[in-house]
């Protein structure tokens, strides 16, 4: 049986020119997350707020030296878009989540390309050796 996945994850902008370009996302859940607005066309789709979002990264910085409070009111303050301390931490919690499993996927991914081509490998040597027999015994 498969799991679903219903976890949201913030794309990476593309830098063009110097200036980051965020891109639109599809809506997974209930609520609308911080840095995007819902499309009036489509209610599924996810529309970016550029100047929220990089304000969102800067904050994430700021969370080295100060609490999630103080960031989620400086990040209300500045963008004029009510996030609190616990939605922020869950935010930043999921991200961090959704990176180390990416990295994780990409770990096994790898081992597993290696492992393939070792059986492969393997393989093409027990063929050799049959074939070698069989020819050897003069079927």
């Amino acid at each position: 049986m498969s799991r679903v996945n219903k976890s949201w994850r913030l794309p990476k902008p593309t830098i063009l020119n110097k200036k980051k370009v965020w891109f639109p996302v599809v809506r997974i859940g209930y609520s609308v997350p911080f840095g995007y607005y819902e499309d009036p066309e489509d209610k599924d789709i996810l529309i970016p707020i550029p100047e929220e979002l990089e304000l969102y990264e800067l904050a994430k910085k700021h969370l080295k030296n100060y609490t999630y409070k103080d960031v989620a009111a400086w990040l209300t303050t500045r963008s004029g878009r009510k996030i609190g301390p616990s939605a922020l931490h869950e935010r930043i919690n999921r991200e961090r989540k959704n990176k180390r499993d990416l990295t994780n996927a990409n770990y096994y991914a790898e081992k597993y390309k290696e492992a393939c081509d070792k059986a492969r490998k393997i393989e093409e040597r027990i063929k050799r050796t049959t074939y070698t027999e069989v020819e050897a015994s003069g079927s």
